[in-house]
């Protein structure tokens, strides 16, 4: 089973898709992780998306495309995978067309208020990506991730500021695609604002 998630900024895409990805036996593929992981190691393509994720923009389509199509061709993705992060426009949603036959597409709905609320408040131990939430996930010391001991760090792109930024990307960009695949017959609207086990549960019954 082939899925592509969509939602705003801190709709627990992510979240659910790590819980997804045992119960349904598939792959979670996030351009987000990729993207850090880039950046961390320090590649070429980390040095030149850093600044870009930072603000809250987009890295241009041809970037994404080639480092998606790049992971999709791996044989781990055989059995089925969730796309977290792509596509997020229209050009990326044709070129998916071209790499694989996507089943469904997920549309977690989510207010701006919980949105803002939800990323504000997320905290990341910065060696290992493991996320917490200042109320909804704190780690057993504040501000200290549980096993390494690192003080956790705020990513730049969950500040305040940024996060408008991002939700009015999203909005320009990214909405169209919920109209898109809604006329392909593949959309599936799912309320993301209850706990993710009950999120998860409503998705299995949908799908």
């Amino acid at each position: 089973m082939n899925l592509v998630f969509l939602g705003p900024p801190g709709a627990g895409k992510g979240t659910i898709a790590t819980l997804a990805k045992d119960r349904l036996g598939i792959l979670h593929i996030s351009t987000g992780d990729l993207f850090r992981e880039a950046i961390n190691t320090g590649t070429p393509l980390g040095i030149k998306v850093k600044a870009i994720l930072a603000s809250g923009e987009l890295v241009p389509d041809s970037v994404t495309i080639d480092m998606v199509n790049e992971r999709l061709e791996k044989k781990d993705t055989a059995k089925g995978f969730i796309l977290d992060g792509f596509p997020r426009t229209i050009a990326q949603a044709d070129a998916l067309n071209e790499m694989k036959t996507i089943d469904h597409v997920i549309n977690f709905e989510l207010d701006r208020d919980t949105i803002v609320l939800r990323l504000s408040g997320r905290r990341m131990c910065k060696s290992t990506g493991r996320i917490y939430h200042v109320m909804y996930n704190p780690p057993k010391v504040e501000g200290i991730d549980d096993e390494t001991g690192e003080t956790l760090i705020q990513r730049p792109d969950d500040k305040e500021e940024a996060i408008v930024n991002r939700l009015a990307v999203y909005e320009r960009q990214t909405a169209p695609l919920i109209q898109y695949y809604r006329e392909k017959g593949l959309l599936r609207d799912i309320d993301a604002a209850g706990a993710p086990d009950r999120v998860l549960e409503a998705m299995l019954k949908v799908l």
